[in-house]
C-alpha cells in the first residue's frame, strides 16, 4: 500500500481566507489537490488581525469545507503570514570551523545560520520567521553557495532575516487557538506565493513577483537564484473598489461589481460613449455612468500601485533591469489592462503568473488568487523532505510553537465546537 501524506495550506488574507488540501502519494511526483475553498473574511485590515473571532469563523468554515471535499484530514499544516509588518533584513554571522582539519561540516553551516539569527538587531516586538542563506565566505574566498566539504578556519554566512511583528503573530495565534489548529510552520505570503508561481530559470535571470491582494501588494525580487528584495505595500485591489465607490457615489458592493464587470486599467481601450447602468447592480440606483470614467479611476489607483512597486525595484537597484520581467499574481492581477499598464510603468516584460501544475482537481486552484495557498502546500511537502531549509527558505524550528499557545487543542474537537457557531454539523 502506498504511503500518503496530506498537506493543508491556509492563506488568511484581508478579504478572503483560502484553504487548499493536497495529498502526496509515494512514487508520484506531483501533489494531488483534493480540496480547495475560498471564503469571504472580515476582521483583517491590511493583512493585520483586528477581530480574531471574525477571522476564526472564516478559517473554521474554509478548513471544514476543504476537509469535506478531500475526505481526509491534514498531516502537515502551513499558515501564511501577510501584512505591512513583514520585514526583510540582511545580516552576517561568523563562526570558527569546528573540525581540527578545517573541513566544513553541515553542523558548521547550521551554527553559522544560528549566529545570523542571534546577531540580527531587531526591536523586541519583531518575530523572526525565516533565515534565508544568501552566500558564504570561507577565509578569503567569497560568494560560496555551499561550503560543506571545503577547508578553512573562519566561516561567514550572509543571510536575509524575514519576519513580522509580534502582535501579528499573536493575532494569528488567537485565531488558530479558537479554531483548534496547531500549524507545523508559518511562511510569509510573498515567499509562499513565489514558491507556487516562479520557476528556477526566472529566479536565475532576475524577476519580480507582484502579488496584488485585497489591501496589500507584496514585491519579491530574485536574481541569480537568490532573494534580493522583499517588501509589502499598503495598497491593493480593495483600494480600487473604494475609489470607485467614492468616484461614482455608490455602495462598496456596487463598486465591486462594476470593477469586476466593467473595470479596466486602460481607458484608451474604452469608448467615451459607453455607459454602465448602475441599476443592474443596485435597484436604488437610477443613473448611468461613463465606462471611460470608471476606467480612469481604476487606472489612477493601479498606476499608483505600480509606481510604488517600481520604487521598491529602484531601492534594490533593479529598476528596468530584470530580464525575466514582472510576474503578477493575486486576485488583483486579473483586472483587465493591469499587465499592459505594468509594461509601461515598470518598463519590463510582464505577464500573469499561475500556480505550478498539480494533480487532482487542478481547476480549483489554477488561478492567481490561490498562489499563496498552493505555495504553502508545496513548502509543506519540501519542509517534510528536508527538515529545514526549503527551496532557500529557512524555517525556524520553534516558529509555530511561539505563535500558538501551548493550551491550543488539536484540530478535532475544538474545530467542531467552533463550527457549531457558523454552520450545521450533521
Amino acid at each position: 500500500m502506498s504511503k500518503t501524506v496530506n498537506y493543508l495550506g491556509i492563506d488568511i488574507g484581508s478579504s478572503q481566507v483560502r484553504a487548499v488540501m493536497a495529498q502526496e502519494i509515494a512514487g508520484e511526483e506531483s501533489l494531488r489537490v483534493l480540496g480547495a475553498v475560498s471564503m469571504l473574511s472580515e476582521g483583517m485590515r491590511r493583512g493585520t488581525v483586528v477581530d480574531a473571532s471574525a477571522v476564526a469563523g472564516a478559517v473554521a468554515k474554509a478548513v471544514s469545507h476543504a476537509e469535506r471535499m478531500a475526505g481526509v484530514t491534514a498531516n502537515v499544516v502551513g499558515v501564511g503570514v501577510s501584512g505591512t509588518d513583514i520585514f526583510c533584513q540582511k545580516t552576517l554571522g561568523v563562526i570558527a570551523v569546528s573540525r581540527p582539519d578545517g573541513e566544513v561540516a553541515e553542523e558548521d553551516v547550521e551554527r553559522a545560520m544560528a549566529e545570523v539569527e542571534a546577531r540580527v538587531m531587531l526591536p523586541s516586538n519583531r518575530e523572526v520567521l525565516h533565515v534565508i542563506p544568501k552566500s558564504y565566505r570561507l577565509d578569503d574566498q567569497k560568494d560560496i553557495k555551499d561550503p560543506i566539504g571545503m577547508r578553512g578556519v573562519r566561516l561567514e554566512a550572509e543571510a536575509f532575516v524575514v519576519g513580522t511583528s509580534m502582535n501579528q503573530m499573536k493575532g494569528l495565534g488567537r485565531i488558530l487557538d479558537q479554531v483548534g489548529i496547531r500549524p507545523d510552520f508559518f511562511a510569509v505570503e510573498p515567499l509562499a506565493a513565489a514558491e507556487a508561481i516562479l520557476n528556477p530559470k526566472q529566479k536565475e535571470l532576475g524577476v519580480v513577483l507582484v502579488n496584488v491582494g485585497g489591501s496589500t501588494t507584496s514585491i519579491t525580487v530574485y536574481e541569480e537564484g537568490e532573494l534580493v528584495h522583499l517588501a509589502t505595500l499598503p495598497v491593493g485591489g480593495a483600494h480600487v473598489t473604494n475609489d470607485l465607490a467614492i468616484g461614482l457615489r455608490v455602495s462598496i458592493d456596487t463598486a465591486e461589481q462594476v470593477k469586476l464587470q466593467y473595470g479596466t486599467a486602460l481607458p484608451e481601450t474604452v469608448g467615451k460613449r459607453e455607459e454602465v447602468d448602475l441599476s443592474r447592480f443596485d435597484s436604488h440606483e437610477t443613473e448611468s455612468v461613463s465606462r471611460h470614467h470608471v476606467a480612469e479611476i481604476v487606472e489612477a489607483r493601479m498606476d499608483e500601485i505600480l509606481r510604488l512597486a517600481n520604487a521598491e525595484l529602484s531601492k534594490c537597484g533593479r529598476e528596468g533591469m530584470l530580464p525575466a520581467g514582472a510576474v503578477f499574481t493575486g486576485g488583483g492581477a486579473l483586472l483587465p489592462g493591469a499587465v499592459e499598464l505594468a509594461k509601461n510603468v515598470l518598463r519590463l516584460p510582464s505577464h500573469i503568473g499561475y500556480p505550478k501544475p498539480l494533480g487532482g482537481i487542478l481547476d480549483s486552484v489554477d488561478s492567481p488568487d490561490f498562489a499563496t495557498a498552493v505555495g504553502l502546500v508545496l513548502l509543506a511537502r519540501e519542509r517534510g523532505r528536508t527538515r529545514g531549509s526549503v527551496a532557500g527558505i529557512g524555517f525556524l524550528a520553534d516558529g509555530a510553537k511561539r505563535a500558538v499557545p501551548e493550551w491550543a487543542l488539536s484540530s478535532g474537537k475544538k474545530l467542531k465546537d467552533m463550527l457549531r457557531k457558523f454552520l450545521p454539523l450533521d
